[in-house]
């Protein structure tokens, strides 16, 4: 019986003194599973440092097992993976990180789940080890994903999942040139699950996630995958009218009962300052679909491949 193939992608930036040790891990693990084959897949996304050199050199050392894949600039975490899921060729496909804080070695959690019958499988922490500011970045991550997209509230999202090989063909076939890889997952199967494993502390470097970085993900996830929010502005609109009617209606009441009454302008303009404000946000989140559909109408690419190092073997 053939051995099936389980494909790693990981997405690599600045992790030149990271990236050895979590590939010698896999393999390791990899050891304990004999009934299945395996493959590395590690995109360097546009980094600063020398990272390219070091997965050349640890392609070198494991030519048989290891690919990597050079991208022209830094296209972001996702598109790195969509560059890495569009190379491999694993039944089962299986994305983490590159700083060693996704356990490796709990791969076969991950894998179990998958052949139990789920169709994609998300590393769960009961205790993060990332710092404050990225722990609120991704409960703002979590609440937008379920508030926007439709993500089961229970069900937690990592970086560090598994997929099925069906799960991850329809999720290559996305085109746009603003991928969100939970938008896909979720768009292509509800048969997701959790399993627990264990959050690593960092040991070398700081996490490649700035405020800016977090805040455009979390645009990209809304604006990519869900009208909700023009339903939002809609309604808000509604309802700002509506108010505005009913105080047109108390002022006028207002102006025959009492005739020398003031008519606020202190008020007035705070109201005029508010729904412009919300007028002004509206059609800024309107701006933002409208930019982003020009953009993927002009062929603007998810990522652009450089070199690969599949390019030298053959």
């Amino acid at each position: 019986m053939a051995k099936k193939l389980i494909s790693f992608v990981i997405p690599c930036y600045r992790s030149e003194n990271t990236l050895e040790a979590v590939v010698d891990e896999i393999g390791q693990v990899m050891m304990g599973l004999p009934a299945y084959d395996h493959e590395i897949i590690l995109v360097n996304d546009g980094s600063p440092d020398d990272t390219w050199g070091t997965i050349k050199a640890v392609v070198a050392k494991n030519s048989d097992t290891v690919t990597g894949i050079n991208l022209a600039k830094n296209f972001g975490q996702h598109a790195a993976l969509m560059a890495g899921l569009g190379a491999s060729k694993g039944d089962i496909v299986i994305c983490l990180d590159d700083d060693g804080q996704t356990p490796a070695d709990e791969a076969d959690k991950l894998i179990k789940a998958l052949d139990d019958g789920a169709d994609v499988a998300y590393a769960r922490y009961s205790h993060k080890q990332h710092n404050i500011f990225r722990n609120f970045g991704t409960a703002m991550n979590e609440w937008m994903a379920s508030a926007m997209i439709g993500k089961p509230k229970e069900l937690y999202v990592s970086s560090y999942f598994a997929a099925k090989r069906f799960v991850v063909d329809e999720m290559i076939k996305y085109e746009g040139s603003y991928p969100y890889v939970i938008g896909l997952v979720l768009r292509t199967t509800k048969n997701i699950v959790n399993v627990d494993v264990t959050h690593r502390k960092r040991e070398v470097g700081e996490s490649g996630y700035t405020l800016s970085k977090l805040f455009g993900l979390w645009i990209n996830g809304f604006t990519a995958f869900s009208i909700k929010p023009l339903r939002i502005a809609t309604l808000s609109g509604f309802v700002f009218a509506f108010v505005g009617f009913l105080y047109g209606i108390y002022t006028v009441i207002k102006k025959f009962v009492y005739p020398v009454a003031p008519m606020g302008f202190a008020a007035l303009m705070s109201a005029i300052m508010f729904i412009g404000g919300m007028i002004m946000l509206m059609l800024g989140m309107i701006g933002e679909y409208l930019g982003r559909m020009y953009i993927s109408q002009n062929k603007n690419p998810q990522y652009v491949i450089r070199e690969t190092t599949r390019d030298e073997k053959e």
